[in-house]
């Protein structure tokens, strides 16, 4: 693995255990009605989806072994272009069902490098 696909998943493993740290002791009705909690975990799901993004650019293989990740890269897109239409039950629902597993492929992928 070359050195800018490791900064860009060190980026995607620093956004997700932010993300991980600060929702473990919120809810979800704290994320509603906190609007700059809310554009916190936006904006680091916005460095998840573009440093997944790079790394497909740069080493499609090792975003290939991501589950997911094209839908993770879409979902950045969706979070920045379509901000008005985000739902928040969604965002809530990644964080709780989908983050765990994103956080063990890319610690399994830094250390198989």
């Amino acid at each position: 693995m070359n050195p800018t696909t490791r900064s860009n998943l060190a980026d995607v493993l620093d956004s997700c255990l932010f993300i991980q740290t600060t929702c473990a002791t919120r809810t979800f009705d704290d994320y509603q009605k906190d609007r700059m909690f809310r554009r916190a975990i936006e904006r680091e799901f916005e460095i998840v989806g573009e440093s997944l993004k790079r790394v497909r650019d740069d080493e499609e293989t090792v975003f290939d072994s991501i589950a997911h990740s094209g839908s993770i890269v879409g979902f950045r897109n969706r979070l920045t272009h379509g901000y008005d239409s985000i739902d928040d039950a969604i965002v809530w629902g990644i964080v709780s069902g989908h983050l765990p597993r994103l956080i063990s492929e890319v610690e399994a992928a830094l250390n198989s490098a």
